[in-house]
């Protein structure tokens, strides 16, 4: 495998968007908090509100493996932590 290095620019775009990630995931679950306080809401609409459960957890997981290889730690133990296990094998897959 090549190692890479990026500039100093890349890397702090890098991380601003590793952080508008988890801030989306973030909002993402503050929403759906919101909606389940309504039981009517919240069992009238629990496939939606899990699915975007599941988006703001993939949106977690991907803010922090891109946090973590640009803080240079190994790209495959990175992958190791990721909890969503389709969300960890597609980026293994991207690796080849």
């Amino acid at each position: 495998m090549t190692t890479m290095h990026i500039g100093a620019d890349a890397l702090a775009l890098c991380t601003a968007i590793a952080e508008e990630i988890r801030g989306f995931g973030t909002r993402l679950e503050e929403v759906v908090g919101s909606l389940i306080v309504d039981e009517r809401i919240a069992m009238d609409h629990l496939d939606t509100l899990q699915a975007f459960d599941f988006l703001a957890q993939h949106a977690a997981e991907s803010a922090a493996v891109l946090r973590r290889v640009l803080l240079g730690e190994d790209i495959h133990a990175a992958l190791g932590d990721v909890r969503l296990a389709v969300v960890q094998d597609r980026l293994r897959a991207a690796l080849g």
